[in-house]
């Protein structure tokens, strides 16, 4: 079977008829038309630029405006309005705005080609979607701030290598994920700024032979700059893997907050209870309440990695300038946009329905020896060198195993067996309270560093 490529863009120097399977897997329709704002912001700019280098006159450029306007509206309140096949989101504008203006829709195409067409719509539309995702990480980081100003006084141990290791605030630890989605942000704006640079102008690969005033057009257009070679504005698509890979961080980030999540949660920790509004059931045993929202968090990063593997991978051998390979942009940075926006959000509403136990966080926080370090730390404070202390502390531990009891536990003639510097004071130094306040310097975990730390987080939120 075969179809006929009058409807195409680029039919002119074909007589033969174009095979209708191929003409299906070389269509974009179904997926590009999510640039169809874009591409008709895009033409009322180039509209505006042909009539400064007297390609249209004022009154053809009026008709376009209005009739490029129409098909935004229509598309807007039609629900079947892209039913219509089109090989791409360019031709089906560009049909559209014939159907209402005749030959003079023909026109619009003058001085630009798909190449720096599609690129200039991709920028667009991934400029916008930057923008949202951004508002969206500052609402997750907002749900961070909330559990962690309604939960200050939790303690809950902290670890490494998944062993309790010493005791920190629970708003240190909600702190640890706001920090770490602060960067994401500046991530997000760095490849924003590169996202945000015109390629129209360039048209197929070797720049435009009308007199467009391409800095007019990246002014009406929000652009911060127009690009610099016409190559390299249509060959390559480095903000996409850039954004990727911003994107790949993030979901990096909300998966790691999502496994921690999943394990406090657990029997076996306690320290988080899910609500109903976040959690499922299990069909088979009722007494289940499963994570499945942070359990597709975390899955969901391997399919935003998979799309930044697949877009280097599309790009690495491709030749100058633009290759019909580009076309497999697309997918992959909607779906990015899509899934780490879901992720942020579903994070957010998790953080917001979740409980925190903080009988069960601190009793963990207080058995396992988490102040081993504090006493040797007190050791080191009376002379005796760090080493030292610390080997002197490990036959301590060994000690307190033996008795299956806490170092708290041990009386003081205990203590003073291993060296002479132990006295009373050692009690209050292996106390809960005093692990915390000594770790008072800026990033520690005291409670007046975190208290600290929360007040300059929302004025950095609100600044934002």
């Amino acid at each position: 079977m075969s179809e006929k490529t009058a409807a195409n863009l680029w039919g002119g120097r074909f007589t033969g008829e174009t095979d209708s399977g191929f003409a299906e897997f070389n269509r974009s329709f179904g997926f590009d038309r999510r640039l169809f704002s874009a591409d008709v912001q895009a033409s009322i700019a180039h509209c505006d630029a042909l009539v400064g280098a007297d390609v249209l006159t004022a009154a053809e450029a009026q008709q376009i405006h209005s009739a490029l306007q129409e098909i935004l509206e229509r598309a807007q309140r039609e629900p079947d309005y892209f039913k219509e096949a089109a090989e791409d989101v360019h031709s089906f504008v560009e049909a559209r705005l014939t159907d209402i203006v005749g030959d003079l829709g023909r026109k619009l195409h003058t001085g630009r080609s798909r190449n720096d067409q599609v690129a200039t719509d991709l920028r667009l539309w991934l400029r916008a979607g930057i923008d949202r995702m951004a508002s969206t990480v500052v609402d997750t980081q907002a749900a961070l701030l909330e559990i962690a100003e309604a939960n200050p006084d939790v303690v809950i141990p902290g670890y490494t290598h998944l062993q309790r290791a010493q005791p920190v605030l629970f708003a240190h630890w909600c702190l640890a994920y706001f920090e770490m989605l602060s960067r994401d942000r500046e991530r997000l704006g760095e490849a924003r700024k590169r996202v945000n640079v015109l390629p129209l102008g360039s048209a197929a690969l070797a720049g435009t032979s009308y007199a467009i005033d391409r800095e007019a057009v990246a002014r009406a257009l929000g652009f911060d700059s127009v690009s610099c070679n016409s190559l390299d504005a249509v060959g390559d698509r480095d903000f996409c893997i850039e954004f990727a890979g911003v994107a790949s961080l993030i979901m990096m980030h909300l998966s790691r907050l999502a496994e921690d999540i999943i394990l406090y949660s657990t029997t076996e920790f306690g320290f988080f209870e899910l609500g109903d509004a976040i959690a499922t059931g299990s069909s088979l045993m009722p007494q289940k309440k499963n994570p499945d929202s942070m359990e597709l968090v975390r899955g969901k990063a391997g399919r935003v990695f998979g799309h930044l593997a697949a877009l280097l991978t599309m790009m690495k051998g491709l030749p100058l300038a633009y290759n019909k390979d580009m076309q497999e942009d697309k997918e992959a940075i909607f779906d990015t946009v899509d899934t780490v926006s879901n992720c942020l959000t579903v994070t957010a509403t998790v953080l917001r329905n979740t409980r925190v136990n903080q009988l069960r966080a601190r009793e963990a926080a207080i058995r396992g020896y988490l102040n081993a370090t504090e006493l040797a730390d007190y050791l080191a404070r009376k002379g005796m060198p760090f080493r030292q202390a610390h080997e002197t502390v490990g036959k301590i531990v060994m000690l307190a195993i033996e008795r299956d009891c806490e170092l708290n536990d041990l009386p003081l003639d205990e203590f003073k067996s291993f060296s002479q510097l132990f006295d009373d004071d050692v009690f209050k130094a292996l106390s809960l309270d005093e692990t915390l306040s000594t770790k008072s310097q800026i990033g520690g975990t005291a409670r007046e560093r975190v208290s600290e730390a929360l007040v300059a987080a929302r004025k950095r939120l609100a600044a934002d």
